[in-house]
């Protein structure tokens, strides 16, 4: 079994207009069966966060020890943060920064990703840096306030590569809903 074909049972209770005799609102259930998402939220701040704590180890390596100029510095980082966080995550399932925000990388089967698909992830995670600006309106007692936003979209490197960022706590839950059978899985996640 994969975690993409993972069903998660959710029961939605959506109000009606009428009321019983005593006066409360009558409400539908909904039943789904919705695709499990393994993910945490808040997860692309701290995986930007990681990235960033990784580049910097390298640009003060490069820095102090090699004695490069700061942009060099930077420029340098980019490749051995993306080859060695590429051996680190085959070997361990997380970087020095997603290690010390709990994070680990898992891929379908819930393994650690092999070094080719967490090369090209890591390849990828270039991508994830290009921003996107999004327009936001609020009330204020003023009137309208409008502001730009800026998000980014961490999570197409592990959509293209089929793999998964998790915390370090979720780990043994994973493992445990994938070495159920089928059938056993969907009656558990009945009860």
């Amino acid at each position: 079994m994969k975690i993409s074909e993972i069903k998660e049972r959710k029961i939605i209770h959506r109000p009606t207009p009428d009321f019983d005799l005593y006066g409360k609102r009558i409400y539908h259930a909904y039943e789904y069966y919705l695709p499990y998402n393994p993910g945490f939220k808040g997860n692309e701040t701290q995986r930007l966060f990681a990235k960033w704590i990784d580049m910097s180890l390298f640009t003060l390596i490069f820095y102090y020890l090699l004695h490069k100029t700061v942009l060099i510095s930077v420029l340098l980082s980019i490749p051995w943060v993306i080859v060695l966080g590429s051996v680190t995550e085959f070997y361990f399932g997380t970087t020095l920064g997603k290690k010390i925000f709990r994070m680990k990388v898992i891929d379908d089967e819930g393994h650690y990703p092999n070094f080719r698909k967490s090369l090209k992830r890591n390849i990828l995670c270039l991508a994830n840096l290009y921003p996107l600006f999004t327009e936001q309106t609020s009330r204020s007692p003023y009137g309208k306030k409008t502001s730009t936003q800026m998000n980014f979209r961490m999570y197409l490197n592990n959509k293209i590569c089929t793999t998964y960022i998790i915390k370090e706590s979720r780990m043994e839950e994973i493992r445990h809903l994938l070495d159920l059978k089928p059938t056993e899985n969907n009656r558990r996640l009945i009860d």
